[in-house]
């Protein structure tokens, strides 16, 4: 029988139940040097930074729930290099600004293994890099030309494999070739929130659960049980932006699902290798990812119903049934070995998209209002730099941080409704569609429906 929510798969088998008691909400009006609207890492990541730079700040976080109930405690668990909106920021502010912001995301790899091994928290990690396979010769097509970009982005530890080598490394149906970077780990998310959260209320950050904010304007956030002012209000809430007033156009809350196995026997991994625990991706239009857990499983993700209208958000992260078979359907193409497997929990959650797909960091100093996000689905990594920079931006220092590309860029606002809604399951069915098309016989191109479907989205 599959657990379908219950927040995530990590919830459901974290015995300490995310570690913590639940914390007290807030009780009524109260200030603090700055407020911090989100508790999953890109808050948490902001106040740690800002705690161990400038112990003497007042730092307080507002969270609707409890620490890591958005896609912190329910993503995939890939702490890897990439960032959305590179290409963009390339052609805006130039290559060598582009290369600067992949540069920073290199590095931010190892300050999260780092961090966490400093504070004692142990989230799984194992860095056994990033594993991006094609099944197909258009997908080929596209590996070799994402391959190169990398490259000229000056990632020259990436390696290139062939059919045999990719399915050396893992033993994947119909996989013509993969590219591998050393820059990506395997984590398991709801440990590295709970306890970085943890490492926040020991440097002194003051955590309030249970107090959704209502509104965010200059120097204070609006809740049902009080107002906390602050010279600055940094907005942390990625996929749930669109509850906050005034903010329902700025992010798409996009919907991805999980499913998990149970335990595998040894016997099945002597079968399908994956002795490096990569993460696992591929070069599909409506891509999966998928990691090989510290307790045996496998845990795989993609697209089901990618939006809900009006950007509601998912409830404790139940999925629809026909994504969970979905899923299992995919999972079993990719192995073969594994088909009737038990699929024991499934779960969904929210990602934020902006309407170029540019990942931003954002302050404005006469209002005291910043904001951090739009990571489309990359956020593990990129929230602590984020949180970084917002640290940066907030103490007043220019760095290296504050001078890459995606700080203070803007962008337009998505349609309303029901042009939103309506677009975006046009987008992925043209998706799904191109995905079909490739997987014919003698299909060696990008099908032209998707090259349109990414220059309609601003994808690319």
């Amino acid at each position: 029988m599959t657990i379908n929510g219950g927040i995530s798969f990590w919830y459901a088998t974290d015995a300490t139940g995310g570690a913590t008691p639940p914390r007290a909400p807030l009780t009524g009006d109260a200030t603090a040097d700055v407020v911090i609207v989100g508790g999953g890492y890109t808050g948490l990541w902001t106040a740690y930074y800002l705690k161990t730079s400038a112990p003497d700040l007042r730092v307080t976080v507002l969270e609707q729930k409890f620490c890591g109930y958005g896609a912190s405690g329910r993503n995939g668990g890939w702490l890897y290099n990439g960032i959305a909106g590179r290409d963009r920021y390339a052609r805006l502010h130039g290559r060598p600004a582009a290369q600067r912001l992949q540069q920073a995301m290199n590095a931010t790899v190892t300050e999260v293994i780092d961090v966490a091994a400093k504070e004692g928290i142990d989230a799984d990690v194992h860095r056994g890099g990033v594993l991006e396979v094609a099944r197909t010769p258009a997908q080929l097509g596209r590996l070799k030309a994402f391959h190169e970009a990398e490259l000229a982005f000056g990632e020259t530890d990436r390696e290139l494999l062939d059919a045999t080598a990719t399915r050396a490394r893992i033993d994947i149906a119909n996989a013509v070739g993969a590219t591998w970077t050393p820059h990506g780990a395997r984590i398991h998310p709801l440990k590295l929130v709970a306890g970085l959260a943890q490492a926040c209320e020991r440097l002194g950050v003051t955590i309030h659960e249970s107090t959704p904010v209502t509104e965010i304007t200059p120097r204070r956030a609006t809740t049902p049980y009080g107002t906390v002012r602050a010279p600055y209000v940094l907005r942390c809430t990625e996929g749930f932006t669109s509850s906050l007033k005034g903010q329902k156009r700025s992010w798409l809350p996009m919907n991805s699902s999980m499913i998990a196995t149970a335990p595998l026997p040894e016997s099945v991994w002597d079968r399908l290798g994956w002795t490096g625990a990569e993460t696992l991706g591929d070069m599909a239009h409506a891509y999966m990812y998928a990691q090989r857990t510290a307790d045996g499983r496998i845990a795989i993700g993609g697209r089901g119903v990618p939006y809900r209208f009006g950007s509601r958000t998912d409830t404790d992260g139940t999925t629809q049934p026909a994504t969970i078979a979905s899923l299992t359907r995919l999972l079993e193409s990719f192995f073969p070995a594994l088909t009737g497997v038990e699929i024991t929990h499934a779960w969904s959650g929210v990602l934020g998209v902006p309407r170029d797909w540019c990942a931003t960091v954002t302050l404005d100093r006469a209002t005291g209002l910043g904001w951090a996000g739009g990571y489309v689905g990359s956020g593990v990594a990129t929230s602590n730099l984020a949180g970084r920079t917002l640290r940066d931006l907030v103490l007043g220092d220019a760095t290296e941080l504050t001078a890459l590309p995606w700080v203070n860029h803007r962008v337009r606002r998505w349609e309303p409704e029901p042009f939103r809604w309506l677009g975006v399951q046009a987008l992925y069915a043209a998706y799904r569609e191109a995905d079909r098309h490739e997987a014919a016989p003698h299909t060696p191109a990008t099908a032209p429906l998707a090259r349109l479907a990414d220059r309609i989205s601003g994808r690319h």
